[in-house]
């Protein structure tokens, strides 16, 4: 059985939010791995000397938060952990995801010059037809697969894009540091779709399984766009997060409903 812990009886916070917040640490630091069964609501009531109430209670939060999942007449698992990425600054995967500890690796799958479709050349405010450089790389967070990548940028940065180190750096640093264009805004639309066969292949999940589909054109400081893509996320290992000001609503609108 787990160590007994000790819990503030005088503390502001209630039990079953220290419970939680003991637990969600010992999962975070590996104490419970994942897919791993937690102690019992009986073992857990002797570790913390509390009420079953009090450690259902401090269950339930952590299941909201998707930290675990209960089986029934199984028990309580540890879910896997999921990477995340708030929308709220603009930042490249790695750029995101090295800030937090993890390790990114990419893998290149393809890299060539290509005709503009109709879609991409609205994007990319180019002629149909024109050459557009086309990337597809597959982002690897502690050497599993979590999103598979498809990106379009006019010919001009493209080329500039061929000697750069497409395995371990992000194109919005490349584009910035290497080729002298700040960035500005992107504009976002996130749905889910089903895993088809490229996306099964490059991100070794089941056919049809669920799939975290994001489309960002992003823009250069001056407002000219300059690259579009298509992201494609693991659902089971991935989550975007988006903060979302009511004062700012109110500003924009006047007024609240």
């Amino acid at each position: 059985m787990p160590r007994a812990t000790n819990l503030v009886q005088l503390s502001p916070q209630p039990l079953y939010a220290q419970i939680k917040d003991t637990l969600r640490a010992r999962i975070l630091d590996g104490t419970y791995a994942p897919h791993s069964q937690m102690p019992s609501e009986h073992e857990l009531c002797a570790i913390f000397d509390v009420s079953r109430i009090t450690v259902r209670q401090a269950l339930g939060d952590l299941q909201k938060e998707g930290i675990v999942f209960r089986l029934h007449g199984k028990g309580t698992f540890v879910s896997k952990p999921k990477a995340f990425q708030n929308v709220t600054s603009l930042q490249g995967f790695a750029e995101a995801m090295s800030s937090m500890g993890y390790e990114i690796v990419n893998q290149l799958r393809h890299f060539a010059i290509v005709k503009a479709n109709r879609q991409v050349a609205e994007k990319l405010n180019v002629p149909e037809g024109a050459p557009v450089v086309e990337i597809h790389r597959v982002r690897l967070l502690n050497r599993e697969p979590v999103s598979l990548e498809l990106t379009w940028v006019p010919e001009t940065l493209g080329k500039r894009l061929a000697n750069a180190d497409l395995a371990t750096r992000d194109i919005f640093l490349i584009l910035e540091n290497d080729c002298g264009v700040p960035l500005g805004h992107a504009d976002l639309s996130i749905d889910a779709i089903l895993a088809d066969d490229d996306i099964v292949d490059a991100l070794r999940v089941e056919e049809g399984s669920p799939v975290l589909r994001i489309e960002r054109l992003t823009h250069d400081a001056a407002g000219h766009p300059l690259d579009y893509e298509h992201l494609y996320f693991r659902g089971d290992a991935f989550q975007y997060r988006l903060r979302i000001d009511r004062e700012k609503a109110r500003t924009k609108t006047g007024k609240t409903r």
